[in-house]
């Protein structure tokens, strides 16, 4: 008996150990909605009255009516989400996808400072006759009442329009950014845009990238603005020569004009040339000599050769230099298992920066029982 008390104590002093020194965030993660979630964004809210430093995510769910939005809200630097709203867009029931959340830096014709917008793809389920839209809608409360604004893209025949992404350059235009099929097939996919002075009226479609040859498929377009003004365009570019699904970016002096839309941009990886395989975001954290430090997460972390590595589904990379030169590896909060090309597992996460630039959050998807939402924290450096 004794023998056995010992041994016993013995496992329980490794068990504790074993914890204390295990990454906090693979077991403090914390599911972020009941049931199904994917393709969830967060922001801190800068500009709305009243809501000022409040963090909100939002993302895809589904229940009996079909898919939804649920809007979430922590007061606690992430520890903690409450939901406070929803967008229930009626087209939700026939399919919906790859949304993305923003708040009005300042006022587009009546919308003021601080509305946030959320946009998506709907209709992707409707059957052969599909027209998949992407939709818009505004809150002017911090998310907690919605209403629509307008459908600025939609495809012309069975084809895609997806990942949504707002920005809005130094003349104060609102555009919307988004990973377009219905160019096929002279083109598998471009990324177009679409101009706004109002968010209701929008513009007439415009290139910003589009590779040749015809297989070549750039998508999930992100725009940060940096600190000096310039802006920050990430995306990744499918089928490109010997490469699958790898990240790159351009650099805007307006956040308006982008280039040549057939220069694909600069690559990113680190000095080893490992990189991330598919649906990378990139998110501005405080740092660095330039006060800004890009850090990007992505959902297969593989070597040269396109190997997944040890630390894939562990791993955040950044970039003190705006994106020049090598990125370098961090641990990420949030560690998921079971990934390969999917629409779920590590599909798109979202980051931002907490307890004053000190912790990221991460809110990163999962297969568990169905495609599920986590989120936790950890340090940014």
């Amino acid at each position: 008996m004794r023998r056995f008390t010992r041994r016993l104590a013995l496992l329980m002093s490794l068990t504790v150990i074993a914890a204390l020194f295990a990454p906090a965030s693979a077991a403090e993660r914390q599911q972020l909605v009941p049931g199904y979630g994917s393709y969830a964004r967060l922001l801190r809210l800068e500009y709305t009255p009243g809501y000022r430093g409040r963090i909100v995510a939002a993302l895809t769910s589904e229940d009996a009516s079909g898919k939804f939005t649920p809007v979430m809200e922590s007061t606690d630097e992430g520890a903690s989400f409450q939901k406070i709203g929803e967008v229930r867009d009626p087209d939700g029931a026939l399919g919906e996808c790859c949304g993305t959340l923003f708040e009005l830096p300042q006022r587009v014709g009546r919308l003021r400072a601080g509305t946030l917008l959320w946009a998506a793809s709907y209709r992707q389920d409707a059957g052969a006759a599909r027209r998949i839209g992407i939709k818009v809608w505004a809150s002017k409360d911090g998310g907690r009442t919605w209403s629509f604004l307008a459908e600025p893209a939609q495809s012309h025949n069975h084809d895609g329009v997806w990942e949504p992404e707002f920005n809005i350059d130094n003349g104060g235009t609102l555009w919307l950014s988004y990973a377009d099929e219905s160019q096929a097939p002279k083109y598998a996919q471009v990324i177009n845009r679409v101009a706004s002075t109002d968010g209701a009226s929008w513009g007439t479609k415009q290139l910003m990238l589009a590779i040749p040859p015809d297989r070549v498929r750039p998508g999930m377009p992100n725009i940060r603005k940096l600190p000096d003004g310039r802006s920050y365009f990430a995306y990744e570019i499918c089928n490109f020569g010997d490469r699958y699904c790898d990240p790159y970016f351009k650099i805007s002096p307006d956040g308006a004009n982008w280039g040549n839309p057939a220069d694909p941009g600069t690559r990113v990886v680190t000095a080893t040339g490992n990189y991330f395989q598919h649906a990378q975001t990139v998110t501005l954290f405080p740092g660095g000599p330039n006060g800004v430090r890009l850090m990007m997460v992505g959902q297969i972390y593989t070597n040269a050769d396109g190997v997944a590595q040890p630390g894939n589904g562990q791993t955040l990379l950044a970039n003190d230099n705006l994106g020049s030169g090598n990125w370098y590896e961090l641990p990420a909060p949030v560690r998921i298992n079971g990934i390969y090309n999917n629409f779920c597992p590590n599909y798109s996460s979202t980051l931002l920066p907490v307890d004053d630039g000190k912790n990221v959050l991460e809110v990163a998807t999962e297969y568990d029982k169905g495609c599920k939402a986590y989120f936790g924290k950890g340090p940014s450096s």
